[in-house]
C-alpha cells in the first residue's frame, strides 16, 4: 500500500507539532449506650454515617502522618471513563482518512481552533483556549495501551495498575504517594465511593464527595462528650485498632483547613453544572485547604458512545463542553494555588475510526491524553500520528504508550525514578511535555 506521512510526524519518541491530643476536660463516666462495638462502628477509620469520609490503606495502621508542607506540586487524574474518542476531541482535520471514515461527524476545519493544519481542538472545547494561548495546555494524541484491550474495567485498571508484570493489585497513584512519605493526606479521591485502582494500595489515601462532612461521626467538637469518651477509649489502647483510632482524630483535625476553605469559588469562577463541576470545585477548596495533599482523582464518565456519537449537539458535544467548561473554572478558582497544579486526562481506550451503523462509535484502542497547569510546555500538539489507511480493525494505533507520559510526570513534577513508579518499564524517552517543579 502506497502511503502518505503528515508533515509533522518524525521518528522521535513524540515530536511537537509546527504549531505548537486527648481532651482538656476528663471524661464523663459514659453513656450506657455508648458501647465499644457502636463506638468502633462509628469511628473505625474515620468513615462517618452516611458515607462521609473514610482512611483507606493497611498503612493508616503502619505509617506516621506527615505535616502539611506548602508548595508541594499537586497532581490531578481526571479519569474519562467509557472510553472517550479522542480524534473527536483534538481532530487530525488535515488527513483525509480520518474526514473519510468520519463523514458528517467529523471535525473539519471549520469546526477547530488552535489548528496547526493538522490537528486542532474541537470548537466544544473552547473554554480551554485561554489556557492553550497561555502555553499551559496540551495534548498528546495515539497515546494508550502498548496492547488492545477492549474490555473497560480490564482496561482501565490496568491503566491504574500500570505494573503488568505484577499480579499485586496496587495502583502507580499509591506507589507514587508511598514513596512520598506523606501521610493519609497525600492522595485524595473525590468520591464516597470505591477507592480507584490507582490509588489502591498499602500508603494510606482518603476519599470524600462532600468535605463539609468529614468528620467523627456523632461529634460536633473535640471536646463534646463523645470525643472524651473515645478518647478515653482509645488513647491508651494498644494494638492496631487503638492505632488507628488515635490516627483517625489526627487525620480529621488535620483536615479542618479544607473545611475552613470557602466553598464559593474565587476569582469569578463559574463551574458547569453536574458531578464533574461539584467534584471539580471540591478538588480545588482541597488543594487551597493547602493540608498535604499531593494527589487527588476525580471522574468523569458516559464516554461510551456507541449510537449517536453527536459532534454536531449530541452527546459528545456535551461532554466536551463540560469537560472544557470543567477544567477552565478549576485553574480559575485555584488562581495562583494553580501554580502548582498539574491536571491529566486519562481514559481506558479510544474508539475505531469508521462510524457503526448506528452513528456511533465502537471500542478501539489509542485516544488523546490532555496536560494542563503547571509544568506544562503547553500551546502544541505531541504526536507521532499513525497513517490512518494502515490502521488495525480500524483503530487509531498507539504509538505512545501511556506510562511515557505518566512517568515523565512522576520525575519532573514529583522528582522520584520512574522505575520506582513503573516498574519494568524501561522506556526513557523524554518528550519535553513538562518542566521540573
Amino acid at each position: 500500500m502506497t502511503t502518505s506521512t503528515p508533515d509533522h510526524v518524525t521518528t522521535d519518541p513524540l515530536a511537537p507539532g509546527p504549531g505548537s491530643t486527648p481532651a482538656d476536660d476528663a471524661p464523663t463516666c459514659c453513656d450506657p449506650t455508648l458501647t465499644r462495638r457502636r463506638l468502633l462502628e462509628a469511628t473505625a477509620l474515620a468513615a462517618a454515617t452516611g458515607g462521609t469520609t473514610a482512611v483507606f490503606g493497611d498503612a493508616v495502621l503502619q505509617t506516621a502522618y506527615g505535616a502539611p508542607r506548602p508548595g508541594r506540586p499537586v497532581l490531578v487524574v481526571l479519569s474519562l471513563r467509557g472510553a472517550a474518542d479522542g480524534l473527536s476531541m483534538v481532530a487530525p482535520y488535515g488527513d483525509p482518512t480520518y474526514l473519510a471514515c468520519r463523514g458528517w461527524q467529523a471535525i473539519g476545519s471549520d469546526r477547530v481552533w488552535g489548528g496547526d493544519g493538522f490537528f486542532g481542538w474541537n470548537d466544544d472545547l473552547k473554554a480551554l483556549q485561554p489556557l492553550w494561548n497561555s502555553k499551559r495546555l496540551a495534548a498528546v494524541h495515539a497515546v494508550g495501551l502498548p496492547i488492545p484491550n477492549r474490555s473497560h474495567f480490564s482496561a482501565m485498571e490496568q491503566i491504574e495498575d500500570a505494573d503488568p508484570t505484577s499480579s499485586v493489585r496496587t495502583g502507580w497513584l499509591n506507589r507514587l504517594i508511598g514513596l512520598r512519605d506523606g501521610g493519609p493526606l497525600a492522595g485524595f479521591n473525590v468520591d464516597e465511593g470505591v477507592t480507584p485502582t490507582s490509588l489502591s494500595g498499602p500508603a494510606p489515601s482518603m476519599g470524600a464527595a462532600q468535605v463539609d462532612r468529614v468528620s467523627i461521626a456523632g461529634s460536633t467538637s473535640p471536646t463534646d462528650r463523645r470525643m472524651r469518651s473515645l478518647h478515653a477509649l482509645w488513647d491508651g489502647e494498644g494494638g492496631a485498632l487503638g492505632l488507628a483510632a488515635r490516627r483517625s482524630f489526627t487525620v480529621v483535625k488535620d483536615f479542618k483547613p479544607v473545611l475552613k476553605a470557602s466553598a464559593k469559588p474565587r476569582n469569578g469562577a463559574k463551574y458547569p453544572n453536574g458531578d464533574l463541576g461539584t467534584a471539580l470545585g471540591t478538588a480545588a477548596r482541597v488543594i487551597r485547604g493547602d493540608v498535604g495533599v499531593q494527589v487527588l482523582t476525580v471522574d468523569y464518565g458516559a464516554w461510551d458512545m456507541h449510537a449517536n456519537l453527536g459532534v454536531n449537539g449530541g452527546d459528545m458535544s456535551k461532554h466536551c463542553q463540560t469537560l472544557a467548561q470543567g477544567i477552565a473554572a478549576f485553574f480559575t478558582d485555584l488562581g495562583q494555588d494553580g501554580d502548582r497544579v498539574t491536571l491529566i486526562t486519562v481514559t481506558e481506550f479510544g474508539r475505531r475510526m469508521q462510524l457503526n451503523s448506528q452513528q456511533g462509535l465502537d471500542h478501539g484502542w489509542g485516544s488523546v491524553m490532555l496536560l494542563a497547569g503547571a509544568g506544562v510546555n503547553g500551546g502544541r500538539f505531541y504526536s507521532r500520528f499513525p497513517d490512518l489507511d494502515d490502521t488495525l480493525e480500524a483503530d487509531l494505533t498507539v504509538t505512545t504508550d501511556y506510562r511515557t507520559i505518566l512517568s515523565e510526570i512522576v520525575e519532573a513534577r514529583f522528582g522520584v525514578a520512574r522505575n520506582k513508579v513503573f516498574p519494568g518499564f524501561a522506556e526513557r524517552a523524554q518528550t519535553g511535555l513538562l518542566r521540573p517543579a
